[in-house]
Formats: structure tokens, C-alpha cells, sequence
């Protein structure tokens, strides 16, 4: 259900019977007498390492188990490949605390103990062609005894215990609303709680894709990019403040629903955040946009050139707009002087298509009460300040003089 509802994210499911240590001759002479419930049953080591290189976004290769036989299948194997979202599911995941410290979340499902029986003797003579006399033998004597000895104990270290298991529609809602939550957020925003990065989705990441492809052509970049802004500048919106609002709808029926901020306008940082202004027009009827042109030599060489700002800017929220956050001094010079200029720093929005991790911190350590609201943060800045893997020069290419 977890992954149905994550439809949107690359979500790879890994199970710990996958891990089953293949038994020697010996033991499967005796398999009835062998206890798969123990920990020890399980290669823990390449668990460990399997799921390392999944959360390094590395693909690996699953065993794959054979119940009837007891061992691993030699020649073949799962490949999987790094995704948003790992879920690692088995009754012992928690026994090891190597394990659980590789978990962002820990789950329990508390089951009622005859739906268990119930479920393993389907399971066991279904899929792994054992009689039931079998399998309540082997639950006699191994399963319901690890069950209290490994597997209860370890529900405390439980950060969420679901009753009914999947039947439990709200806690699965719950669970996936913060699995989202949680992949909307960059390591910044936990650092910096004014910086909003617009929840990625295929469609974001495919646009990605497009605009930073090198071999593009301008009028696809600039049909994409738009697209993105467009996104950006809807998000931004959602920060500005609202007032309710009661209407009368055709059917003479009353809504109650909220009025749009009315002192807004938008700043433009010349040239690439020119490309940004058509977004926000199309969502905010007849707004006004003022601009600011600073010149910028490498790191620090930035210079004030021009600026034309509305006279009342000072009783304005502002989005201040420029595609590529980049070391964060070009964005600083342009947001002091809006503050210079009367505007409150808690009413300046930053919008951006992708944001360098030193950018953030440079404006976030300054004006920690500016909004950011990107569509993606990169890896960072190479020696000559460009943001990697970043977009190229971008006002060339959405403007089409790169050539």
C-alpha cells in the first residue's frame, strides 16, 4: 500500500529473506531440525553492505533464495537499483542494531498472533510446497519461540507500531504523507527553515533533465523552463499571507475561502531573471515589476549598476527573481537594497529554478528571514563559481545568444 500510494518516487522493495545463509549438505539432511528463525539463520554482513550501497545510490545485486532447497540461488540474482525510497521489510530487520541505524524510519506491524499462523501456513504450503503438519511443527518449535525471544523485543525500538497492519488505511496515509514530506526536504532545509524546495516528481525531474541537457534547443529549453518557473512562482505564491473570504457561487451557495495578498510585486534580477517575469504575470494579473542589473566579475567583482523599483515598493511584499542562486553575493547585493529601500527582510521572497548549497548558506546566514523557494539544490560550486551540474550560462540559452 506504501508503495502504491509513493507511485510518483522510485521505491525499491528489499526483503531480509533474501538474506538466508544457503545451508550446507549437513544441515539440509536435518533442514525440519534447522531453526530459519534466528537470527544467525541470516547473512547480516551483506545485508548491511546491499543496503550501503543502495543509500550510496549505488545498483547491487540481491540474492535470490530458494525455500525448497535451502540455498541460493548460485547463478542468479535481483538487480536493484538506487531509488527515492528503500523499504527493507523482515520479522528480525531490528534485531541488529548495525541494521536499524541504516533506517530513516522503523515500522511494527502488530498483528494479531492467528492471522500470523494463518498467513504462514498459506504462505509455506502455497509457495514453498511444505504440508501443514510440517509447518506447525516447525511453528512449535522455532517460530513462536523466536517470535518472543527476538522479534516482540524488538518492537521498542519501533518509531511507528501499526495495528491490522495494511487493513490500517489512516496510519499507511500517515506514514506516506511524511515519507513525502521527508523527500521534499534537502539537508538545508532542516539547517534553514526559510528555504522550500518545490516536492519532486517525475515531471520535475524529466523537465530537469531537459534544460540541463547540453544538445537541447532554445525553444525547448525555453518551453521547459517556463514550465519550471511557472511551478516555482505558483509555490512562492503559497508563502505570501491571505486574508478569508466568503463568496456566493452560481448555485446561490455560500463558499468560504481566502483573498489573495494585494501589495505584491515582483523584482527581477537582469538579465536571466527577466526569463521569470512571464511566469508571474500569467499568475498575477498586472503586477508590478521592478529591476535590478548588477554586474558580476568571479566571486566577489559584483557591482550595483541599475536599479527601477515601484515608488512603494517599502509597502510591498516582493518576489525577487533570478533563475541561478549561485555563490549568493550577487542576491545579497540585491536584497540589501531592497531592505535600503524600506522593504522588511520577513516580506522578500527569493525565487529560483536550482540553488548551489554556498548560495543558500550565504543568504540564509545574512537575511536568515528571506523566503527561498527553488525547484532543486546542487551538489555546489567548481572552482570558477559555477553551479554543478547546474544549467550552463543560463540567460544565453534562454535568451539564444550562446551562439
Amino acid at each position: 500500500m506504501i508503495i502504491q500510494q509513493l507511485h510518483d518516487h522510485r521505491v525499491v522493495l528489499v526483503n531480509q529473506d533474501s538474506f538466508y545463509r544457503g545451508l550446507t549438505a549437513e544441515e539440509s539432511a536435518r533442514a525440519q531440525d534447522y531453526n530459519f528463525d534466528h537470527p544467525d539463520a541470516f547473512d547480516t554482513e551483506q545485508l548491511l553492505e546491499c543496503m550501503g550501497q543502495l543509500k550510496r545510490a549505488q545498483p547491487v545485486n540481491v540474492p535470490i533464495y530458494d525455500f525448497k532447497k535451502h540455498r541460493r540461488c548460485s547463478e542468479s540474482f535481483r538487480k536493484v537499483n538506487a531509488s527515492d525510497v528503500i523499504i527493507l521489510e523482515g520479522i528480525l530487520v531490528f534485531h541488529d542494531q548495525r541494521v536499524r541505524n541504516l533506517m530513516d524510519m522503523k515500522i511494527f506491524v502488530d498483528t494479531d498472533a492467528d492471522i500470523r499462523l494463518a498467513r504462514r501456513i498459506r504462505r509455506d504450503t502455497v509457495e514453498r510446497g511444505r504440508d501443514i503438519s510440517s509447518v506447525l511443527d516447525q511453528y512449535g518449535r522455532f517460530v513462536k519461540p523466536a517470535f518472543d525471544d527476538f522479534v516482540l523485543p524488538s518492537k521498542k525500538y519501533a518509531d511507528v507500531i501499526i495495528p491490522r497492519g495494511g487493513d490500517n488505511h489512516v496510519a499507511v496515509d500517515l506514514i506516506v504523507e511524511h515519507i513525502r514530506t521527508k523527500l521534499g526536504q534537502h539537508d538545508l532545509c532542516k539547517i534553514y527553515p526559510n528555504v522550500h524546495v518545490v516536492q519532486s516528481t517525475f515531471q520535475i525531474r524529466g523537465m530537469h533533465t531537459l534544460i540541463r541537457d547540453r544538445d537541447i534547443t532554445t525553444p525547448d529549453f525555453v518551453f521547459y523552463s517556463d514550465r519550471l518557473i511557472r511551478l516555482v512562482v505558483e509555490h512562492g505564491l503559497g508563502h505570501l499571507p491571505f486574508t478569508e473570504k466568503q463568496v456566493i457561487t452560481p448555485t446561490g451557495s455560500v463558499y468560504m475561502g481566502v483573498d489573495f495578498c494585494k501589495k505584491l510585486c515582483g523584482v527581477s534580477i537582469v538579465r536571466s531573471g527577466e526569463s521569470m517575469e512571464n511566469a508571474l504575470r500569467a499568475c498575477c494579473k498586472g503586477i508590478k515589476i521592478g529591476k535590478i542589473l548588477i554586474h558580476r566579475v568571479g566571486d566577489n567583482g559584483q557591482q550595483l549598476v541599475y536599479h527601477k523599483l515601484p515608488m512603494d515598493i517599502a509597502e510591498r511584499h516582493v518576489l525577487l527573481m533570478d533563475p541561478v542562486l549561485g555563490t549568493g553575493n550577487s542576491a545579497n547585493q540585491a536584497i540589501d537594497l531592497l531592505i535600503r529601500k524600506g522593504v522588511p527582510e520577513d516580506r522578500i521572497i527569493f525565487l529560483n529554478l536550482i540553488s548551489a548549497p554556498e548560495g543558500i548558506q550565504c543568504v540564509c546566514k545574512r537575511f536568515p528571514l528571506v523566503k527561498i523557494v527553488t525547484s532543486e539544490i546542487d551538489y555546489g560550486l567548481n572552482e570558477e563559481f559555477r553551479v554543478i551540474p547546474g544549467l550552463g550560462e543560463y540567460g544565453d540559452r534562454y535568451f539564444g545568444t550562446d551562439n
